[in-house]
């Protein structure tokens, strides 16, 4: 491809319609978690609380084929556990309370923290499998390959 003299970009270079200069893993990471399109950062990702938009009401962009499935729950408890674990056994040590009292108090905050957290790992899961070229359905029984 030949560049353009006056801009010097090529063809396959050239910002399209709609989308902002490539924002690396980063952008498109806090671009999902924020709720936004990964390749643009203006449509919505999501149509529902989880269900993604099936394509990008601004620059187009096809989300309906990324799958992200069972890696965000995943994500979500491993990033609650890391941010609670302090405070469990901060109280436990401070106080040594009986069982019931740790799951009286435990279970809700950490399914709300689940609950919270979800959406936006979630839209960052989808934002890396974007900017991955992943869109979830390597090798499973629709793609022919076992």
């Amino acid at each position: 491809m030949r560049p353009d003299a006056a801009s010097g970009a090529t063809p396959s270079s050239r910002p399209v319609a709609g989308r902002q200069a490539d924002p690396g893993l980063p952008g498109m990471l806090w671009r999902g978690a924020r709720g936004r399109c990964p390749a643009c950062g203006k449509g919505r990702l999501f149509a529902g609380y989880l269900k993604p938009a099936p394509r990008c009401e601004c620059c187009g962009t096809d989300l309906s084929r990324i799958r992200a499935d069972d890696a965000p729950p995943y994500f979500t408890i491993f990033i609650a556990s890391k941010l609670l674990a302090p405070f469990v056994f901060g109280l436990e040590r401070a106080f040594a309370p009986p069982l019931w009292v740790h799951a009286v108090l435990w279970a809700p905050v950490i399914t709300a923290a689940c609950i919270l957290l979800l959406r936006p790992v979630k839209g960052a899961t989808i934002g890396l499998m974007l900017r991955l070229g992943i869109d979830g359905s390597e090798g499973g029984p629709e793609s022919g390959r076992a």
